[in-house]
């Protein structure tokens, strides 16, 4: 059999099999990835909006390559799906800006039964443990007023600073354009860049990365709507204040496995209890959340999202603090889907295999 004719039935087996002899790990690998991460690290603002750029780039491939197919020019096209997926953007940050706005107007009277609940406390200490030499509780209030005047109006400007500056977000747009504008450019430099006996590798994986990753993330988009408006309705039906925000915030949430929901349903938890001086309705919102992620593991996300991009929750886990520590919130963000990515062109080639078995869930 021909070279040309065992490279066509390797693609139509679905697994690419490269002539490339296995290599024992050795030193240079360290220093590889040490020498990857110091550039990913001083490079960040560079990076950073160019990673951003590459994702919404494959994102919206499909709806450029549609239009175009409609008669529109490659510019055109570009610019209506940039726009519509801003809009999109930022009607969901509005959303969640003015759920914030809600929340934050219910915090005097939580302030309020905070400090009866710390005075409280304190009392019950003086009397059995301690004498009444303890501050005053005017030291608590102090500190919650501490919290509302400052601590909680910054809140919205931390989340800002520490994932990308307004320059990068500036240049996210303009990046994505000129990706897409110059791809036919950009894969002609790929295949430039490769040798000849690894052309098939190109041909085969780019267009399947792109599709696959573009329905992975509409999937998962659904999925978290989903989860969202159901977060949101049973919040809605115990009464808790601002049910959208704290729906919508443990849903993004979600992308964390384990510890992500744990951490949105803190907050709706804690304001439930002091909303209403109930054990119920905190255990109401855990019974909220607990159902809504059964029926989001085994029934919302099976139907909706292929598990081809689906990593396993310690390798995610150890990705996002990686990504936190090297990239701050934008790494948080970006190191999964990349680490997704990977896997799946791990799925694909043979010699990457150790890679597949050590990022999947089976």
């Amino acid at each position: 059999m021909t070279e040309k004719a065992t490279i066509s039935a390797n693609l139509k087996s679905g697994k690419i099999q490269a002539q490339i002899p296995t290599q024992s790990m050795n030193p240079n690998h360290l220093v590889t990835f040490l020498a990857v991460v110091l550039i990913l690290y001083f490079g960040r603002t560079l990076f950073i909006p160019l990673s951003f750029a590459f994702l919404i780039s494959l994102i919206l491939y499909p709806l450029c390559r549609w239009l175009e197919k409609k008669g529109l020019s490659r510019g055109i096209s570009i610019t209506i799906s940039l726009f519509g997926f801003s809009i999109m953007i930022l009607f969901i940050i509005g959303i969640l800006i003015q759920q914030f706005i809600l929340f934050t107007k219910e915090w005097p009277a939580l302030q309020y039964k905070l400090t009866k609940i710390a005075e409280n406390a304190k009392s019950y200490i003086d009397k059995f443990y301690l004498d009444n030499s303890l501050g005053e509780t005017e030291f608590l209030e102090t500190l919650l007023q501490y919290g509302y005047n400052h601590i909680l109006p910054a809140i919205p400007e931390a989340l800002y600073a520490s994932s990308i500056s307004a320059v990068l977000l500036i240049l996210i747009p303009v990046y994505v354009f000129l990706i897409l504008f110059y791809r036919d450019r950009l894969v002609r430099f790929l295949f430039s860049v490769v040798k000849n006996s690894g052309h098939h590798y190109v041909t085969y994986l780019l267009p399947k990365v792109i599709t696959t990753y573009y329905n992975f993330i509409k999937g998962m988009a659904i999925v978290y709507l989903i989860v969202a408006v159901l977060n949101t309705a049973g919040l809605a039906i115990l009464g808790i204040p601002n049910p959208i925000f704290f729906g919508f915030i443990a849903s993004i949430l979600t992308f964390i496995p384990y510890v992500g929901i744990t951490i949105g349903a803190l907050l709706p938890i804690t304001v439930a209890w002091l909303k209403y001086d109930s054990v119920l309705y905190p255990i109401g919102v855990v019974v909220v959340f607990a159902v809504v992620q059964i029926l989001e593991a085994n029934i919302i996300f099976p139907l909706i999202v292929s598990q081809k991009l689906k990593i396993n929750a310690l390798v995610a886990i150890i990705v996002i603090i990686g990504g936190g520590i090297i990239w701050g919130a934008s790494g948080m963000i970006l190191f999964l889907p990349f680490i997704a990515i990977l896997k799946l062109i791990a799925d694909q080639i043979k010699e990457m295999e150790p890679i597949s078995i050590l990022l999947g869930e089976s």
